[in-house]
């Protein structure tokens, strides 16, 4: 059987590397063209498996505005890019291409993924309109393409949104785990970068103890041992970034503090 690569009690730091804007975006750079998304990809891997991280997770949070169903040239890019630098990968990896939960499924099979996270369930009032995802048929695409091994990561409390579902995160959280069996549940801040409200999160943690829990966004050195008290892991994304700015490139000596942080705490 494969060991999956989140898993209770472990403490996994899942990484980003976020992709600069791909084909179609309005800020993708029509000069630079591909060439540069790759240089960026492969010095912000190198940073992070220098630095020790444990998982890495490619995704498009430079395409904004976000959009709810991924279109193909997106898709296409961000899966040729990753099939570019999948041999430096030496640690588990996941996708996620925002907001589309059944094309991250299916990036995840094309790249061979470990995870794939997305907001899975749930209906929200959005940036991006009005929005509804599409569980069974996430599910279901990865039960067809047979990647039973694939674990899906729920991110229960979508940024940029505000949820029209009344219930509490830890009810959500205990009704997704039994109606979707979501392998991971991931917490969110507001946006991406912002902390997580931790009196939320651990009511989250006590109401699936026997669920993988990770801090979605604004982990930092500061809070991580807080965290890491009552989660599997985290997320992270922003703070190992040049000056802690969600927009800028991974800054190695952040990451090597940041797990230097971690690993006292294991």
């Amino acid at each position: 059987m494969i060991k999956p690569a989140i898993s209770l009690g472990k403490k996994t730091v899942v990484a980003m590397v976020h992709l600069p804007a791909l084909p179609g975006s309005p800020d993708y750079d029509t000069e630079a063209g591909m060439s540069k998304i790759l240089d960026t990809v492969l010095k912000d891997l190198e940073a992070l498996q220098s630095g020790g991280v444990d998982a890495v997770m490619f995704g498009n949070e430079f395409d904004r505005p976000y959009v709810l169903k991924a279109p193909p040239e997106g898709l296409a890019a961000i899966a040729a890019i990753i099939g570019k630098v999948k041999s430096m990968i030496k640690v588990p990896f996941g996708v996620n291409y925002l907001w589309d939960p059944l094309a991250t499924v299916a990036l995840a099979v094309a790249t061979e993924a470990d995870f794939a996270r997305e907001i899975y369930t749930g209906l929200y009032a959005s940036d991006m309109g009005l929005w509804a995802p599409d569980c069974a048929g996430a599910a279901r695409l990865r039960s067809s393409c047979g990647r039973s091994d694939l674990q899906m990561l729920f991110n229960i409390n979508a940024e940029f949104s505000t949820s029209l579902d009344e219930r509490t995160l830890a009810t959500k959280a205990k009704s997704v785990v039994f109606s979707s069996k979501a392998d991971v549940i991931c917490v969110s801040g507001m946006m991406t970068g912002m902390s997580v409200d931790k009196a939320e999160l651990r009511k989250v943690r006590e109401s699936i103890p026997e669920i993988p829990l990770l801090a979605n966004t604004g982990v930092t050195i500061d809070s991580v041992e807080e965290i890491f008290s009552f989660t599997d892991g985290c997320v992270i994304g922003s703070h190992l970034k040049q000056n802690g700015y969600t927009w800028n490139t991974v800054d190695p000596d952040r990451v090597h503090r940041f797990m230097e942080k971690v690993n006292e705490i294991r």
